[in-house]
């Protein structure tokens, strides 16, 4: 969906040693520039460096002098294209022998991986039939469906070095694809959120520990924040919010410096950094309802959007493909006995004259729920609602 700007280097690096790494508090006060200044600023020659372009993982990286008024224009571009996406991608589609049939819609991937998943990043998960550990109902309409195994995904990132994307999959438990990474020095085997547009075969990096040691010297011992923003700013990678651009699009957004990702993590959604306070070690996200928050500014976020953004266009044509995944019938309150729902009982089906409410007497209409504006301190900005709201 998005086309860069920029141009960066090779994703197919070979690092020699990691384990000496400079901590971004070293350069916290130099300004992160756009790779499109590399030019001006580098001892090196970044025109013959920055040559070499693998398009499937290039980003969109905002001018240093965009406006918030840009940014917003960009994001009302990207909710345009999406609504057009649904007459452009392949849907699948079968004969319709049954009702079934003919309103099942779903997208076709065929860069998914095919086989089982890797099983020692997998957990059995146990049916619980919307119950707690008292056995009482806490979820009412869940049960049944399919057996399934939890895939483990790091939320962390801690790995540090180039690991390389080995196949992406589709993941039962959760709306987005994810990608199986192998550490090129250690070799270890990790899963993580896929970006869209990460394919198997591309190097992706984690950041959050620090810059490689040989990375410096291949920038000429000293630190060049052009030449960094065009080595570090790609799809998939991982980095302190400090260390990426104002205005890039990002996923899986950590709170706190070595918290896991916590926002933005469903399939086709992504934040956008708005500003970075160093004074009070704060950046301010734009999340994907539209509120704008605080989190550390040590906290770490991955460049690009999250993948299968799709699948909104997804049906499942039938209530079966329901039941599939856990979900019971939905019944309504004039449906039940007296003694199930305040709108039960009686002749017919009917709640008489009293006022829409919850199974446990809160106000369905009109009813304020909320506790006050103030109640977050994180919140900066409200999401739009009412009139505000696109």
């Amino acid at each position: 969906m998005f086309r860069s700007v920029v141009a960066c280097l090779p994703s197919r690096i070979s690092y020699a040693s990691v384990a000496t790494r400079i901590p971004f508090s070293a350069i916290r006060n130099q300004s992160t520039t756009s790779p499109s200044t590399a030019s001006s600023t580098s001892t090196e020659e970044p025109a013959s460096l920055l040559s070499q372009i693998t398009r499937s993982q290039l980003i969109t990286i905002p001018p240093k002098d965009a406006d918030l008024t840009a940014l917003e224009k960009q994001d009302e571009l990207i909710r345009k294209r999406r609504k057009l996406t649904k007459t452009i991608v392949e849907i699948k589609k079968f004969k319709p022998r049954s009702p079934g049939r003919r309103w099942f819609r779903a997208p076709i991937y065929i860069h998914l991986w095919k086989g089982a998943p890797y099983k020692p990043l997998t957990r059995a998960i146990l049916s619980t039939g919307g119950r707690n550990n008292t056995g009482h109902i806490t979820t009412r309409f869940r049960g049944g469906g399919h057996k399934r195994r939890a895939r483990l995904i790091d939320f962390t990132r801690m790995e540090s070095g180039n690991q390389e994307v080995l196949r992406i999959e589709y993941d039962p438990t959760r709306t987005s694809h994810i990608a199986l990474l192998k550490n090129l020095e250690t070799g270890k085997i990790s899963y993580i959120l896929a970006s869209d547009g990460l394919r198997a075969g591309d190097i992706v990096g984690s950041y959050r520990s620090g810059i490689p040691k040989d990375l410096i010297e291949e920038m000429g011992g000293k630190i060049d924040p052009a030449i960094l923003s065009a080595r570090t700013n790609q799809k998939g990678n991982c980095l302190p919010l400090n260390m990426i651009p104002i205005g890039s699009i990002i996923h899986a957004v950590g709170i706190t410096k070595n918290g896991p990702a916590k926002f933005c993590r469903s399939a086709g959604t992504y934040g956008r950094l708005m500003q970075k306070i160093p004074e009070k070690n704060k950046a301010i996200v734009k999340l994907q309802s539209g509120e704008h928050r605080y989190v550390s500014i040590d906290a770490c976020a991955t460049l690009g959007i999250v993948s299968n953004i799709d699948h909104q266009h997804a049906k499942w044509g039938k209530a079966g493909r329901a039941r599939y995944r856990g979900f019971r019938p939905h019944v309504r309150g004039v449906a039940m006995n007296k003694c199930d729902h305040p709108h039960g009982g009686g002749r017919g089906k009917s709640k008489s004259n009293k006022l829409s409410m919850s199974p446990w007497g809160t106000l369905a209409k009109g009813y304020k729920t909320r506790r006050g504006k103030h109640n977050n301190p994180l919140k900066v900005k409200d999401r739009p609602r009412g009139k505000d709201k696109k």
